[in-house]
């Protein structure tokens, strides 16, 4: 099955985007070619640019404490197992924490670093990183696979409260409510949101042997998808046969 996810507001779009780059990095910097730790710095850099919203270490720190309170409200009730809310408290504790202890945004200190910063004001050009361009950079993916890792290990860590929080906030999140199966009818589905509740992310897995891909678009009152089929002339075609597919509503 295949999984897409389609957030309903900026603050999860961004969780997301963070998440996506933190899974990058973490398959990037164990491998040994010289390439791969290329693309893994750049990846730190990216999520430098993401993490620069002057209020998304805030909105974290918020959000963690949210549901530290929401589940410290649980406690008594016969039906929680106490043990499994310690652990999910505490780790919200932790969380929250290390997260507070690093000062300013997140991979803040990376940036008083010149050399890391030489070479992020290269990346984003188009073969920038080349080595007349930078020359120590060229000579530092000439080290040991084990070194350059290590290097890159010591630099990511400083983004590693900030990514632990994300992977636990997400976690939770995908986690407080159940799938349930839908048809899209002739290739669409429609389905107004209860009032009441504030949904912040939707999970739809699907057959890929179905070769159909998902269009999905949604606001705080409906979410709509369209079913769409990938052709040989490389373009996407609305789909008009019926499609099952497993839906959740996030809240």
């Amino acid at each position: 099955m295949i999984l897409y996810e389609y957030p309903f507001n900026e603050r999860i779009r961004t969780y997301l985007r963070l998440e996506h780059l933190f899974r990058r990095l973490g398959e990037l910097v164990p491998a040994e070619s010289a390439l791969s730790h290329h693309f893994a710095l750049v990846t730190i850099f990216e999520i430098m640019d993401v993490a620069a919203r002057a209020d998304l270490k805030a909105d974290v720190m918020r959000d963690l404490e949210k549901h530290k309170n929401v589940f410290n409200g649980y406690r008594g009730n016969p039906a929680i197992a106490e043990a499994a809310l310690d652990q999910v408290v505490t780790q919200l504790e932790r969380n929250f924490g290390a997260l507070n202890s690093v000062s300013g945004k997140a991979g803040q200190a990376l940036t008083e670093n010149e050399w890391l910063m030489s070479i992020r004001s290269r990346a984003g050009i188009p073969g920038g990183t080349c080595e007349f361009d930078l020359p120590a950079y060229y000579a530092w993916q000439h080290r040991s696979a084990q070194s350059r890792r290590k290097d890159l290990e010591r630099w990511s860590s400083t983004l590693a409260p900030l990514a632990e929080s994300i992977y636990l906030l997400l976690k939770l999140l995908r986690e407080a409510d159940v799938p349930y199966k839908v048809i899209a009818t002739h290739g669409q589905f429609q389905q107004n949101l209860p009032q009441g509740r504030s949904f912040q992310l939707l999970r739809l897995r699907i057959d890929p042997a179905l070769g159909l891909v998902p269009e999905i678009s949604g606001n705080r009152l409906m979410v709509s998808v369209r079913m769409m089929r990938h052709e040989a002339d490389d373009r996407l075609h609305q789909s008009t046969e019926d499609a099952a597919f497993e839906l959740t509503l996030c809240a």
